[in-house]
């Protein structure tokens, strides 16, 4: 199994950032994908319309989420990864950390390139002070 650990800085607060991730309609915003999310420990949530699924473990807003995470490309047989997600105040700006681990073997640069284009990409446009 394969780790990896991204970190974006975004001009937002971390309170505000953490409750887009947990959100529905801004998730889906920010990505610009259907995301529908249950924002509760136990709560299931999907991402990029069913490519991504999962659960919410454990919750400690505004500070950290870690949630089980997969997309449809796991091996059937691979278990669901984890993704810790942290959100750091720098002044008025959040440092978003992403720690995912137990990725299946092999996919570790796919998913590390698809973090930077289909969420720290579109996050940078999105949380632009004038589009907020």
């Amino acid at each position: 199994m394969e780790s990896l650990h991204l970190e974006i800085v975004l001009p937002v607060s971390a309170r505000d950032l953490c409750k887009a991730w947990l959100n529905s309609a801004e998730h889906s915003g920010f990505t610009g994908s259907k995301a529908v999310i249950k924002p509760h420990i136990g709560g299931n949530f999907s991402a990029w319309d069913g490519y991504i699924t999962g659960q919410t473990l454990e919750l400690d807003t505004p500070r950290r989420i870690l949630q089980s995470w997969r997309t449809q490309e796991f091996p059937a047989d691979s278990p669901d990864s984890l993704l810790e997600v942290l959100f750091l105040p720098e002044g008025n700006d959040t440092r978003l950390v992403l720690n995912h681990s137990h990725l299946p073997d092999g996919q570790k640069e796919q998913y590390e390139k698809g973090w930077q284009d289909y969420y720290f990409t579109p996050m940078r446009s999105y949380f632009q002070p004038r589009n907020r």
